[in-house]
């Protein structure tokens, strides 16, 4: 018997905040999921062009999740609660907000070596040092996209805060090479096992253009995870 196509109004929709022109990853790329494109900058042609510390154009309790990778380090640090409290609004409840930004844990024993400008890891972008990941590319603000430049930064554990002050409940981080990776989820009312399903080590693999994952000890909690579809 032929299952019935999905509409848009049994698709799960997740919003992809500071989309650029990146893909949005798996699962959220997969048949179950709609994706909205949200980005400050005009020029990459997103669904809906505005700060993420301002989302007043969209619904309360309008998405089913949230996706943003490498964003909210480009936010003052006042800023911060501000963007989380709006993307806990526009959630449903039980949905999640999944973050990826520079792990300045890492990236301080870096510099702490002396090794501030010297190469990091190489990404589609060029060469990325310890000072593009603490103040933002450098050959991009270079050309004129002063969208790029990061004003705050992150631990796993501060990450782990502001989302707790946001409102956020089931909060977890994790450490990876160069990267944090966290979650949290608006007042879920079920056990998060049956809620989740865990981002793999190859996943993460695809969202840090494929740089070989080392993972470290998570600081918060055991993981990361994303919410199920139909759950």
């Amino acid at each position: 018997m032929n299952q019935p196509a999905q509409t848009s109004q049994t698709l799960k929709k997740v919003l992809h905040v500071g989309c650029s022109t990146r893909p949005i990853i798996e699962p959220f790329s997969t048949p179950e999921w709609q994706e909205v494109r949200l980005d400050i900058d005009p020029t990459v042609s997103p669904d809906i062009v505005a700060s993420m510390t301002d989302l007043s154009m969209i619904a309360d309790g309008e998405f089913d999740a949230i996706w943003s990778s490498h964003n909210i380090e480009h936010l003052y640090a006042h800023e911060v609660t501000q963007a989380l409290k709006e993307f806990y609004r526009v959630l449903k409840n039980g949905g999640g907000v999944h973050l990826l930004c520079p792990d300045l844990q890492t990236i301080a024993e870096y510099v702490a070596k002396g090794n501030l400008e010297g190469l990091l890891y190489q990404s589609p972008a060029g060469p990325i040092s310890p000072l593009d990941t603490i103040y933002g590319l450098r050959s991009a603000i270079r050309m004129g996209n002063h969208f790029m430049a990061h004003r705050t930064g992150f631990t796993a554990y501060t990450l782990a805060n502001h989302l707790k002050a946001a409102g956020f409940s089931e909060i977890y981080s994790k450490r990876t090479e160069f990267d944090l990776a966290a979650s949290g989820f608006k007042k879920l009312e079920i056990p998060a096992e049956k809620a989740v399903v865990k981002i793999t080590d190859k996943d993460l693999n695809k969202i840090m253009m494929e740089r070989d994952n080392i993972e470290k000890e998570p600081e918060y909690s055991e993981g990361l995870t994303i919410p199920k579809p139909g759950s």
